[in-house]
């Protein structure tokens, strides 16, 4: 399920958690509330604030090492996995046939509807998303509702290290004094707001491609997609729904059969 720690991609991670623990060291080392509160005894602030930093790390470690949904063989009886009959064949049209029947031109693997083979990883996922330089690894079918989870949290720590941060400035009477006082609490306030802006605006992207059953590559790449291109642009034969979208991201485990999906016929688990 996991990865190697000390594989490809380990100076990212590295990376990651030491800056994480260093602006966390920052905030309680300047003047800021979460060391006043712990001068005067009130722990409470402190304790959830670590706590929550903690649980953001072990999340990102947990998306970053988890298997995505790689496809490590072939499945020989696909086709009465899928349950597609020889008239629901007849349906497809001709490109989303040969896609969802070919094998993969790197791994030689069949490919499931929906999955595709990341360069980087070597390897075909399925529900395909992403490959994502900063956790090092793709956004699949089995992390993808861990990667959402992960960016909330990680927001959540953001947006409460920035209000600390802002409650740490001290007075000066001149702005070279006022720079050298507060410089690296200003340094750590502006990559702290750039950060929480970088994590919304992947947080709301992915929910609302989430809300619509739809994955970061078929957006972007829906004209170069075989089951897709023939499809209306503002049509997408996955979608049931705002609230059955949400539902199943989140709530339904299991690998889902996309082609049943695709004929209306619902997503059974396997």
């Amino acid at each position: 399920m996991f990865k190697n720690v000390f594989g490809s991609g380990f100076l990212v991670r590295t990376a990651h958690v030491i800056l994480t623990w260093v602006i966390t060291l920052i905030l309680f080392l300047h003047d800021t509330e979460l060391r006043k509160q712990e001068e005067t005894g009130q722990f409470i602030q402190p304790v959830l604030f670590v706590l929550l930093v903690l649980v953001s790390v072990l999340l990102y470690f947990a998306v970053s090492l988890m298997d995505p949904g790689f496809i490590l063989s072939d499945d020989s009886d696909l086709q009465f996995t899928l349950g597609v009959t020889e008239e629901q064949q007849d349906m497809i049209p001709p490109t989303t046939k040969s896609l969802r029947q070919r094998r993969c031109g790197h791994c030689l693997l069949q490919q499931p509807m929906r999955s595709k083979h990341c360069q980087t990883c070597q390897h075909c996922v399925r529900r395909y998303d992403h490959h994502c330089p900063w956790i090092e690894n793709c956004v699949g079918e089995r992390n993808h509702r861990w990667f959402v989870l992960y960016l909330a949290v990680q927001l959540l720590v953001l947006l409460w290290g920035l209000h600390i941060a802002w409650t740490g400035f001290s007075y000066a009477p001149t702005w070279q004094l006022w720079l050298r006082t507060n410089g690296v609490l200003l340094t750590v306030t502006v990559l702290v707001a750039l950060l929480s802006l970088i994590v919304l605006l992947l947080l709301s992207s992915h929910l609302y491609l989430v809300s619509l059953n739809t994955t970061t590559w078929e957006f972007m790449s829906r004209h170069r997609i075989s089951y897709l291109k023939h499809c209306g642009a503002d049509e997408n034969p996955f979608d049931r729904g705002t609230f059955h979208n949400l539902w199943g991201f989140f709530c339904v485990w299991g690998t889902v059969v996309w082609e049943h999906v695709y004929f209306r016929e619902g997503s059974d688990q396997v």
